[in-house]
């Protein structure tokens, strides 16, 4: 793009034999399907929303466990409030079990 199309490329300096020309366009089209690849890849949304989701998943399995540990260690550090949270999730539960007998 920042090049000029009529000064891009190999310059033309005299004649060139036709294994120099063969390999001056495979070359150029190497170049080009690498090209035309990376816009595809560009154009394709759904394959960049999944890239986006799996970053998104990846992001959030590395917090995780972090997050998890973390938990722990206030559980350990003050019980008490886990405890009476237990307790009433129980004792809801053993009232709801008598109201339907």
């Amino acid at each position: 793009m920042d090049q000029d199309a009529r000064t891009a490329g190999t310059p033309v300096t005299g004649e060139k034999s036709p294994d120099e020309i063969r390999a001056e366009i495979d070359e150029t089209r190497g170049e080009l399907g690498d090209t035309v690849e990376a816009l595809a890849a560009k154009t394709d949304v759904k394959a960049r929303a999944e890239d986006r989701v799996n970053e998104a998943k990846a992001e959030v399995k590395a917090r995780t466990p972090d997050s998890a540990q973390d938990l722990v260690a206030k559980v350990r550090a003050n019980p008490l409030p886990f405890v009476g949270v237990g307790a009433l999730a129980f004792a809801y539960w053993l009232g709801r079990r008598s109201a339907r007998a």
